[in-house]
């Protein structure tokens, strides 16, 4: 049984859906005629050349089903090619195909197809329509919903970029069957994070399903109708929580400070981000950063923010479910630090953490207020942590 997220934003007119279901992509030309206004003759479909390989034709031969022209653009996979050359290529090709306003995109893809392809339809000819298909736990969970778009620079992670809604957004859980184990990790890191932001039920549920289904032995599951159907209602859980976060802060506003404040969604981004920017965005998977991140702020948040040791340990050890993460122990933790000042976080002149005082409970806090001796140590005993037999 399929499962049904409305997203309704305050500056909008009008609302979209996500659907969440399993072989859902034979009818993706139905959906996206459903999602589009009549006026819409081409669509374009970015994707890279793996994704394609995999999902392409099946979606491509549904929208020609439906009467779309359909146009592919592929762009190379992974971290480094979210930059602005990438977006400048993309945005030649739908010049050099005449679209028009009334045209659409879909991204076929993950976290780095979803945000260049929602970027570049924001800024050509002032914004045209996208869909979101997205094919990677993190992407479907996180980086589709919420309408955050951005390419990746030399002087930062995400710093160029737009909020551009999207028309709808289809999750189909078939696609998580040919994904990495990494790619899988990498995931439930963001959800993980966002049970840990959202409340006890979210987090119990990720840490369940996690118990229950390895991301070690995930495609065997598939044959399992109770998986698919506890896949879906986890994805759904998830969605509806930043989805909720987003319709009451649309843009994150900086004035806002409260814990449901869009700032919370960063939960373990600061260190996650500093980590991919020391490595050129070219080592971690964007949540394979984010979980290490987790477990630096979940050390901040026992020193300045009175978490427990016992939630602080829950904490640890759901992280620890999600699969190994990468080495790391020889990246120099001033470094660390140093990246921080690229982070979007920074307001005023102070970078701002998203701290947890319990599960379920987060804090925004000022980085004015934390000890560097504070993060080193905290940085220091995870470290030790993750090397200890």
């Amino acid at each position: 049984m399929n499962e049904t997220v409305k997203v309704a934003l305050k500056s909008h007119p009008h609302q979209y859906e996500i659907k969440i279901g399993n072989n859902l992509l034979a009818d993706s030309g139905v959906w996206a005629k459903s999602c589009l206004a009549n006026s819409a003759k081409k669509i374009v479909v970015i994707s890279n050349p793996k994704v394609f390989s995999l999902y392409g034709e099946k979606v491509a031969e549904s929208l020609k089903n439906q009467g779309f022209e359909v146009l592919i653009h592929k762009i190379g996979d992974g971290e480094k090619y979210k930059n602005l050359r990438t977006l400048e290529k993309t945005l030649d090709f739908f010049s050099r195909h005449q679209l028009k306003r009334s045209d659409a995109v879909i991204a076929l893809g993950g976290g780095v197809v979803g945000d260049l392809t929602g970027f570049a339809s924001s800024i050509y000819l002032r914004g045209i329509s996208f869909l979101q298909i997205p094919t990677t736990l993190l992407s479907m969970i996180d980086s589709s919903v919420g309408g955050k778009t951005g390419v990746n620079s030399n002087f930062g992670k995400n710093l160029i970029g737009t909020f551009h809604q999207p028309n709808g957004v289809l999750i189909d859980v078939d696609t998580l069957k040919t994904l990495p184990r990494r790619e899988l990790t990498a995931g439930f890191c963001e959800a993980v994070k966002q049970g840990a932001i959202a409340n006890p039920n979210l987090f119990n549920q990720t840490s369940d399903f996690l118990k229950k289904y390895s991301p070690n032995h995930f495609k065997k599951y598939f044959f399992s109708n109770l998986f698919l159907t506890d896949l879906q209602k986890l994805i759904a859980s998830q969605v509806a929580f930043k989805a909720e976060i987003v319709k009451g802060d649309e843009r994150e506003n900086l004035e806002k400070s409260g814990n449901r404040s869009r700032k919370i969604l960063n939960f373990g981004h600061t260190v996650g981000h500093a980590l991919e920017k020391v490595t050129n965005y070219k080592y971690f998977k964007h949540g394979e950063a984010v979980g290490i991140g987790i477990l630096v702020a979940g050390e901040i948040s026992k020193r300045v923010a009175n978490l427990v040791q016992n939630e602080l340990n829950l904490l640890n050890d759901v992280v620890k479910l999600t699969g190994s993460l990468p080495n790391w122990q020889n990246i120099e933790t001033k470094n660390i630090i140093e990246a921080f000042e690229f982070d979007k976080k920074n307001v005023g002149d102070s970078l701002q953490w998203i701290l947890l005082e319990k599960i379920g409970q987060p804090i925004i806090y000022p980085n004015s207020k934390i000890p560097d001796s504070v993060i080193i140590e905290s940085i220091s005993a995870v470290v030790k942590k993750s090397t200890c037999p």
